[in-house]
Parts: structure tokens; sequence; C-alpha cells
């Protein structure tokens, strides 16, 4: 589904990325670990074209993506692609159904459908009576719920989730990490997610291993 060849990202004199070579299957949780600066979250924000590298490309479905006009990638991504970040990134003006709305809403799906589906997911969120609460109102992990939510609202075929439960407690994190598990097993998502939690990354189908900018090693689950 996701293929990524020789990705170089330079900041400065700074190689971030160092010729990084990737492909992830539909329906596949991988995840990616490794030492702070060894360019995990940079390699997700390519995959996820939230930033361009200098030299390679990214194709999904055998599209490189980096092909596309500006107008044309923003659609893209809005269409394909959801995100969850370490801390939900919610805007706190909004209510919680507001939020989920939001990138329905940048997409063009008119107003009654973007609300109606933020209802239903925040439901499947077990936040059904949550919807008109604000972000300071609710939990930390009942708003990274709302997150996970929100990525889902154009029904993308990938989430990308950067240190998802890091600013979790151990029980809102196990419960973030089910949902994931549950998701894809029940929507087919596919999930990249980079993590230090070794419970999360030793639970994905793939873990990918990361140091000085490249991908050094790769384990993987033989019990799914």
């Amino acid at each position: 589904m996701i293929e990524a060849r020789n990705i170089v990202k330079r900041y400065g004199d700074l190689e971030v990325l160092r010729g990084v070579d990737l492909d992830i299957a539909q329906g596949e949780i991988v995840s990616i670990v490794g030492p702070s600066g060894a360019g995990k979250t940079t390699l997700l924000h390519i995959v996820g074209t939230l930033d361009t590298p200098q030299q390679g490309e990214v194709c999904y479905e055998g599209k490189n993506v980096f092909s596309l006009k500006d107008k044309e990638l923003a659609h893209f991504r809005n269409r394909n692609i959801g995100f969850v970040f370490q801390f939900h990134q919610l805007l706190p003006e909004f209510t919680m159904l507001e939020n989920v709305a939001i990138p329905a809403l940048l997409g063009g799906t008119s107003r009654s459908e973007a609300m109606e589906r933020a209802r239903r997911l925040l439901e499947r969120m077990h936040l059904g009576d949550r919807l008109d609460h604000k972000p300071s109102q609710l939990s930390g992990g009942e708003c990274q719920r709302v997150a996970v939510a929100r990525a889902l609202i154009n029904s993308p075929k990938v989430i990308l989730a950067d240190e998802p439960s890091g600013s979790l407690d151990s029980q809102n994190k196990q419960e973030l990490h089910q949902l994931f598990f549950d998701l894809r097993d029940e929507l087919g998502q596919t999930f990249i997610i980079v993590t230090h939690d070794e419970g999360l990354a030793a639970q994905a189908d793939r873990t990918l291993h990361m140091r000085d900018g490249m991908i050094v090693e790769q384990t993987t689950r033989t019990d799914r």
C-alpha cells in the first residue's frame, strides 16, 4: 500500500534521514521505535506528506504523492490520511463534536453529514455523552479518543500516530492501544505508530528500529 524509497531529509548540515526504504501493507499495524533524534517523527511526517524529502519518493498504491500539486496533495492528505499526536491538539474553543467534524468540513462534506459522522464516531468511542463538551472539560484519555475519532472522520486508509499514548496514564494508555487494534480488525485501517512505549511496539505486526536516520532492524510478530 505504501512504499517509500531512498528518503533523505536534511536540515542544514544535519542529515536526519539517510536513504530510508519503507513498505507498509494494507491493514498492517507497524510501530517505529528508536532513541530520540533517530528520525522517527521526521519519517512519519514525510510518509504523511506533512513534510517533503530532499531525495526519494513516497508512493500510495503506486502513485508518488510528491508529484501532486499543492492543492491536490492537500486533498489527498485530507481524504486518505488521519493523524493522532501525543498531545491531542484539539481546538479549545470548539466542542468535541465540532473538533471531530473539522476535517470532513474542510474536505467539502456538508455540515449536517459531517456532524452526523462525528456523532457516530464519538459514540463508537463511548463519548456520546460528551458531544457538547470542550477539551478543558474532558480527561486526557477522553481527549485522545476524540483525537482518534477526528483522525477517522474521512475514513482514511492509513492512520499515522506520533507518541499517541505518551501523555496518558497506564489505564488510558492500554485502552488507547486496544482501540487501535480493534479499529484495524473492524475497519481495516492501516496504522503506523511512532512510540517509545515498549508494550505498544511489541503488540504491532512489525516493529521497525531506527538509529541515526536509518532503519537498522525490523522484528515481526509471529503469533498473529
